[in-house]
């Protein structure tokens, strides 16, 4: 029969399974340890609470409960979105008359609108055209371009 290491009382053999000491009031604020739990922000609905041991610290520090679309604040890494090819148009060459003095015809754009925009306010939050690049799936050429006109007045 095990009994309670504060009071030496004996123990029900259930009770024994998992404590060393017995129910009294003073037995357990003597030996219960109290448990650490923790809020993980899940959704906007509610949070799911966990008991904080090693295992939650371990799940914690590599990043389980965040959110993988803003984790880089946190963690420090990048995220890395799926890249999705994007259709390049094919640029015709026009041949150029050697007596006509007209101007130059404008470069055609090979982005969309939306990449355009993504590359304003990245440009805006202190990127560089690499790192835009990189996210875009494009050329930094390309990406300056893009930032480029999106700064100039436009033209008729």
């Amino acid at each position: 029969m095990a009994h309670c290491v504060t009071c030496g009382n004996e123990l029900h053999p259930e009770r024994a399974e998992k404590y060393d000491y017995c129910t009294k009031r003073e037995c357990r604020e003597q030996n219960a340890k109290p448990l650490t739990v923790v809020s993980v922000g899940v959704n906007k609905a509610a949070d799911q609470y966990l008991i904080l041991n090693d295992r939650t610290k371990g799940d914690l520090a590599a990043g389980k409960y965040q959110d993988q679309r803003k984790s880089a604040s946190v963690t420090g890494e990048r995220f890395a979105p799926k890249r999705i090819p994007v259709a390049r148009a094919a640029a015709k060459r026009v041949p150029r008359a050697v007596a006509s003095p007209s101007p130059r015809p404008r470069p055609r754009q090979t982005w969309t609108r939306s990449q355009q925009d993504l590359a304003v306010i990245y440009n805006a939050r202190g990127m560089s055209p690499e790192e835009i690049a990189g996210k875009l799936g494009l050329s930094r050429s390309t990406v300056t371009q893009m930032i480029l006109a999106a700064k100039s007045p436009a033209k008729p």
